[in-house]
């Protein structure tokens, strides 16, 4: 049977296909195909997580994949190895182990009847990063890829280190996936349900006490970073991101970097698919991806060829908030590269502001709750979660002004900093914003960058700082679009500390600038768009019964009494139960950062999830904590699991972690 490229076809779900791997574990996989595939076989899409196909990604799978199988594809969302209804035990993020099942699944695809041999492999985050290292295994099958929101380094440019400064959202995610992985097996598809889930609250790794055990660039983080080597990878790649996103610098590095095929898209996007993201404007993400499928996985011709290698969203400079519904600019286009072959302006920085030339001799001692403003390091929950405005960092920093623009300025790509800077301790962090001053006071942040002096040379082989002794340091903040309106003007923010995302070092270090200058790559752009893309489309949304409406809050403390100062985070997920086959799903993420102004020593992390899931009378709960505080020489880790079932403790866990600092 011969059909044109847009004919629509009757699909069938399979809601848990079994995929053995090489070593006899079963995972689980959720499938969407057309209903006459095995007469007219068509080309296969995995998407390849550990988030639960059931309860944990069900809302975006239903816009997306049954969308693609109605258009010719097979669509496979598989749980990975220890998690949601897959058998197994999962050790940490992308293992060998996991890279492994994955060329198995691809290999297994294609040699089904109802499969034309070619595989794509698309994600977001989890699954952007993967997809990106299993192209670079080169399994035969895989012809093209769609990475969203990830990264090709994993040290650099993760959630668990910037600029050799340690992210709190190390432990906030690492908090995450102790609540994700607490979670049980359907017990509709597992008659071993229980087995498996106490099987899996039994194993369960504590992430944190894994990943701060390598707090060098050494062979943990060069595994599974593309960036090692680009030429690796073959398949056709699209990369997405968002300016919203933590992982704005991806799409640049593989356009201009990567030898195979590839395109790249960012819009203004917080860490969500492109057709049902925020802030708008959305684009019709799955057209583009289709696209992109029926070029490299049918041979169509589709024009993706002939698409432009880069497509940003220029956003027009707006008010600070801590939450957009939408930002107003254009799409602008590179026909080659990306933005590293833009003009740069470089600004000085001196005692009388920035672009005037002149000494330096600035002297920076931030208080311990700098960064307050800072926002989220990965907006992605929905809430209050952007910088807001950042006058009240500014005030704890040494500022650097510029002039009221005389025209309207297009900053396209990564600036970069250059400073002469030193120390009167051996360990210190820094951090930068180039802001948007508005006429009356009010500060947005274009983009940040942070850096821990004791990387200056070498994230792999840090070294002290010799008290005193001045440095030249380079530092490239991270890539954006944005435009300055005329009238209004930059500022240079630098602090040396940035709280909460960043721990802090262990001694209150004080700054002295001699020198600096910025590089800012600068676009002549127009006001209209320079491309266009289709309107968002998607299929029919999950069908639930809300049984709990979902919630967000953000909010700081002072403690008079004591001068602790505390960020707490509340995020209700809200709870529901699945219209089709009964299961009630949801849970609460709790997040409390306190630190006192004075003392870096101060600083500690909590986390308490809750996490729940049941069906009629059965009910499943568990409860997680992560805890983290640290002393001058080492970080401390306090986590537990209570797991429930019908509100009765059926599992608990401890455990405690000491871990040395290095040169943190």
């Amino acid at each position: 049977m011969t059909l044109t490229p847009n004919a629509l076809r009757d699909i069938e779900e399979l809601p848990d296909l079994g995929i053995v791997m090489p070593d006899g574990c079963r995972l689980s996989a959720r499938v969407w195909r057309p209903v006459d595939a095995h007469d007219d076989p068509v080309p296969a899409i995995l998407e390849y997580l550990p988030y639960r196909k059931r309860d944990g990604t069900t809302a975006r799978d239903a816009l997306t994949h049954p969308w693609f199988a109605k258009r010719g594809y097979a669509c496979i969302r598989v749980d990975m190895r220890g998690n949601g209804d897959s058998e197994g035990l999962m050790a940490d993020e992308y293992t060998q182990q996991e890279l492994d099942d994955a060329v198995a699944v691809i290999n297994w695809l294609a040699v089904q009847p109802w499969c034309s041999g070619k595989v794509g492999m698309m994600g977001i985050s989890w699954g952007g990063f993967n997809s990106l290292q299993v192209a670079a295994m080169q399994p035969e099958p895989l012809k093209a890829i769609i990475t969203l929101c990830s990264t090709a380094d994993r040290y650099a440019d993760d959630i668990h280190y910037k600029g050799g400064c340690l992210l709190n959202e190390n432990l906030g995610w690492g908090a995450t996936m102790w609540a994700y992985s607490s979670r049980a097996p359907d017990p509709a598809l597992r008659e071993n349900w229980r087995a498996l889930w106490l099987e899996r609250l039994e194993n369960e790794p504590f992430l944190p006490s894994i990943w701060l055990r390598h707090q060098t660039r050494d062979a943990y983080w060069r595994h599974g970073s593309v960036c090692e080597d680009f030429g690796a990878i073959k398949a056709a790649t699209l990369a997405v991101g968002g300016w919203g996103d933590a992982y704005k610098n991806t799409v640049p590095l593989l356009v201009e970097q990567l030898q195979a095929p590839t395109k790249g898209i960012v819009g203004p996007w917080v860490h969500k698919y492109p057709h049902f993201a925020v802030p708008e404007p959305r684009i019709g993400f799955l057209q583009e991806a289709l696209r992109w499928w029926d070029h490299w996985l049918k041979g169509l011709d589709s024009g993706v060829a002939d698409d432009p290698d880069y497509r940003a969203y220029l956003m027009d400079g707006v008010r600070p908030a801590r939450w957009y519904t939408e930002r107003p600019g254009r799409w602008i286009a590179e026909a080659e590269g990306a933005t590293s072959h833009l003009n740069q302006q470089s600004l000085s920085l001196s005692n009388e502001g920035l672009g005037v030339e002149g000494a330096l001799d600035r002297r920076i001692r931030s208080p311990h709750h700098c960064g307050l403003d800072s926002g989220e390091y990965c907006a992605i929950w929905l809430g209050p979660e952007m910088p807001g405005d950042q006058r009240h960092d500014d005030a704890l920093s040494a500022c650097f002004d510029g002039a009221p623009l005389a025209e309207e300025l297009d900053i396209v790509g990564a600036p970069r900093l250059r400073l002469r800077v030193s120390s009167d301790k051996p360990q210190a962090q820094i951090a930068v914003r180039l802001n948007h001053m508005h006429p009356d006071g009010a500060s947005t942040r274009i983009t940040y960058g942070v850096l821990n002096l004791t990387h200056r040379d070498s994230h792999a082989a840090p070294e002290p700082l010799e008290p005193g002794k001045a440095y030249d340091i380079t530092l490239d903040l991270d890539q954006i679009a944005y435009r300055v309106p005329r009238g209004h003007r930059l500022r240079v923010a630098v602090s040396s500390a940035y709280w909460p995302l960043i721990w802090p070092s262990p001694e209150t270090a004080e700054l002295h600038l001699t020198g600096g200058e910025i590089s800012l790559p600068l676009r002549p752009s127009g006001d209209t768009d320079e491309y266009a893309f289709p309107p968002p489309d998607a299929e029919t949304p999950w069908q639930v019964t809300t049984l709990r409406e979902a919630s967000n809050t953000r909010r700081t403390e002072t403690d008079l009494k004591t001068g602790e100062i505390r960020l707490i985070i509340e995020d209700d997920f809200g709870l529901v139960q699945d219209d089709d086959h009964g299961l009630i799903s949801g849970g609460i993420a709790r997040e409390c950062w306190t630190i006192h102004p004075d003392d870096p020593l101060s600083a500690r992390g909590q986390c308490h999830w809750t996490e729940e899931m049941g069906r009629g009378d059965w009910r499943l709960r568990t409860e997680t904590r992560s805890e983290m505080w640290s002393d001058a020489k080492s970080f401390h880790l306090r986590a537990s699991i209570t797991a429930y079932e019908n509100d009765k403790v059926v599992f608990t866990r401890e455990m405690e972690d000491t871990i040395p600092r290095n040169h943190l």
